[in-house]
């Protein structure tokens, strides 16, 4: 019998073809190459420090896997699903190029462990590469803030028209949701930058390895100190995921909110035609379906979320076979989370903001009622009886098919006496906007507040 899998020699018959199939991961894990190469390096110099194989054994295999690297590079490396993955790919790649001594990698190391190495090396790399797409995406939001700083368009609440506010506070918000994602992946790098190899199949070795090498070789902060905890811990991922989808969830807000300023109802911004598609049937569709696309695609990373918490949800220590399903889910919501982030980035900097729409939309409508209120409540009126003056003026106005600015001030006076000719400037957009001067309210002087911090962050 022909039996060809290295970990073949309790058995006595051939796996079944369709089992290889069914089992075989390396159809997706083969992007961990450049990490199993990285990481298994990394082994072979401590085992040579540590005198378990020779440095002759060490520089040989070293130099194989870099050669095996520049192949897999290249597009010269013929993977194979009968070795099943990227490790057994590799080990057996290395073993026919340099003989025994690549058969000597593996010692003191399981898949498990190795698995595992790559899973926190990949996972740090691409939350790095997130990171960076997120400052890219805040400049583009910090660049349309500045641009559009005096431009005052209707705040929502219950998607009903409410108070006036700036339209760059508006970008700002989802800047500082993105702060709050870059956060979030600090924290997934910092769960996921402790180092799991050395703990075997799930005991730990009996070779006299140094951990703390290889920790330092790959520059991780500290090692697992349980073997059981460092095989099957995927709360990396799992917060990665979540912190995935809460930013895709960010993002698809966004995308939902662009989709209706590009409608004709709202008409108050327009997308640069590299960005939108049209229809097949009518002639004058212009289509956002970037925005549409990235808000469907967020369910499609909280589905990963939701399948990786059932996959771990009761599995036994230590490593489980169900653990191979950690990987396809991760590596798509990193694509998704990826290129979600860059075209996002191409969608804010193009887009074309339609500021007279905007200025019309807040003298069309009640948003200024509150300042209404609050002109009284200055005039030493309490603040529940200005409340209701006001709404009752706004009822009054709506009956007439006029706005508060129409009103004559005659009429103002016979709802409260207290209303003198300065009501109308107290109304105006601009003076709505620039009394809210809170910390972190609406006005210029707060919006350039934010610019000043959000300008420290992403320098």
């Amino acid at each position: 019998m022909n039996n060809k899998k290295l970990w073949g020699g309790r058995f006595e018959k051939s796996t079944d073809e369709m089992i290889n199939d069914f089992q075989a991961s390396i159809n997706f894990d083969k992007r961990l190459y450049r990490e199993d190469i990285e990481g298994s390096i990394a082994h072979a110099k401590m085992l040579a420090a540590c005198k378990i194989i020779s440095a002759d054994d060490a520089q040989k295999i070293i130099e194989g896997l870099k050669n095996i690297l520049a192949q897999i590079d290249g597009g010269n490396f013929n993977f194979s699903v009968e070795l099943e993955d990227i490790h057994m790919n590799i080990e057996k790649a290395l073993t026919d190029s340099i003989g025994d001594a690549g058969g000597r990698l593996h010692t003191a190391r399981s898949r498990n462990d190795q698995v595992a190495l790559d899973m926190h090396l990949h996972v740090r790399r691409q939350v790095e590469e997130i990171q960076r797409l997120i400052r890219e995406l805040q400049k583009n939001l910090v660049d349309a803030t500045e641009k559009n700083l005096s431009v005052i368009m209707p705040g929502y609440t219950h998607l009903q028209r409410a108070q006036p506010i700036l339209f760059s506070h508006h970008l700002m918000a989802y800047f500082w949701m993105l702060k709050r994602d870059y956060d979030r992946f600090s924290g997934v790098y910092e769960r996921a930058n402790i180092m799991p190899l050395g703990a075997g199949a799930l005991a730990g070795t009996t070779f006299p390895i140094d951990r703390n090498f290889v920790k330092d070789e790959l520059n991780f902060k500290e090692v697992y100190l349980n073997s059981l905890d460092a095989v099957s811990d995927r709360d990396y991922i799992l917060e990665f995921l979540s912190a995935a989808s809460i930013l895709m969830i960010h993002l698809s807000r966004l995308s939902e909110e662009i989709i209706l300023w590009c409608s004709r109802e709202f008409n108050f911004v327009e997308l640069d035609d590299a960005h939108c598609t049209g229809s097949s049937m009518m002639p004058q569709k212009k289509n956002p379906d970037v925005p549409e696309l990235v808000r469907g695609k967020a369910g499609r990373v909280i589905g990963h979320l939701m399948a990786m918490l059932t996959t771990v949800k009761a599995l036994p220590l230590a490593y489980n076979k169900d653990l191979q399903e950690d990987k396809e889910g991760l590596f798509d919501a990193i694509d998704t989370v990826k290129f979600s982030l860059a075209v996002f980035a191409q969608i804010i900097a193009g887009m074309k903001v339609k500021a007279e729409n905007m200025r019309r939309a807040v003298e069309e409508d009640f948003s200024n009622a509150t300042d209404v209120a609050d002109y009284l409540v200055k005039k030493n009126l309490p603040f529940r009886q200005a409340h209701e003056v006001s709404g009752k003026l706004v009822h009054h106005c709506i009956e007439r098919g006029i706005y508060l600015k129409d009103l004559p001030l005659d009429e103002y006076k016979t709802f409260s006496d207290k209303f003198d000719a300065d009501i109308y400037d107290a109304i105006k957009p601009e003076t709505c906007v620039n009394a809210r001067n809170s910390l972190g309210g609406t006005s210029t002087e707060q919006v350039k507040l934010q610019l000043e911090h959000a300008r420290k962050f992403i320098s």
